[in-house]
């Protein structure tokens, strides 16, 4: 990911999963728990994880402590732009990519951050050679449909009291091919625009 965004989107790791699975117990009413991400790190072959952290090269929104010494301000900045501020994954069964997971910590939504892993997991779709993409996603989650819906996702069918914490239906959602030329016209504007929207929030920043 080049910096002229203030994110950068990383493969996950092991050594993210305490941070992620922390996370999950924020975002979700059914989170998965540690051992189930470390079984698809380790384990699935068909998964495929992401996180999004600070860039290196952006601290415009690290916060540092004035008691700190100059040094102390530095592992302070470091241990901050490592923090992860989102993570998403899919599964790659066969020409079809399930989206299984996204989510963005609560303090740091509304600032692109979602569509951002989005975009990289479509990316990586497109990589590995999927023909189509989808997921699930409960019907009350207005927020998350509108951006699959600006992405080309489109409703596909319902899955009947699918969440068990409380038999909500989840919404079937599916792309067209991804390789068409109507998806990757409007799949490339629109990551133009996001990647614009991200710069931007550089420049407001060091004004």
């Amino acid at each position: 990911m080049s910096n002229d965004i203030p994110y950068m989107v990383e493969k996950m790791t092991l050594s993210d999963v305490p941070e992620v699975a922390a996370l999950e117990k924020m975002i979700f009413s059914m989170p998965w728990s540690a051992r189930a991400f470390e079984y698809e790190l380790q384990y699935n072959p068909m998964a495929h994880f992401f996180v999004v952290r600070l860039a290196r090269t952006d601290t415009s929104h690290v916060e540092h402590s004035p008691q700190n010494s100059e040094r102390g301000n530095d592992a302070n900045k470091d241990c901050s732009a490592r923090k992860i501020l989102g993570y998403g994954g899919f599964w790659l069964i066969l020409d079809e990519a399930h989206i299984c997971t996204l989510g963005v910590h609560p303090d740091w939504r509304r600032r692109g951050i979602g569509e951002l892993l989005l975009t990289h997991l479509i990316d990586e779709a497109i990589a590995l050679h999927a023909a189509v993409l989808t997921l699930e996603v409960r019907v009350s989650n207005i927020a998350a449909q509108n951006l699959y819906q600006k992405y080309g996702f489109m409703a596909a069918g319902l899955r009947k009291r699918y969440y068990s914490d409380n038999n909500e239906d989840a919404l079937i959602m599916t792309t067209e091919r991804i390789t068409s030329l109507s998806f990757q016209r409007r799949f490339q504007a629109l990551k133009s625009a996001l990647r614009q929207k991200l710069a931007a929030q550089l420049t407001q920043a060091a004004l």
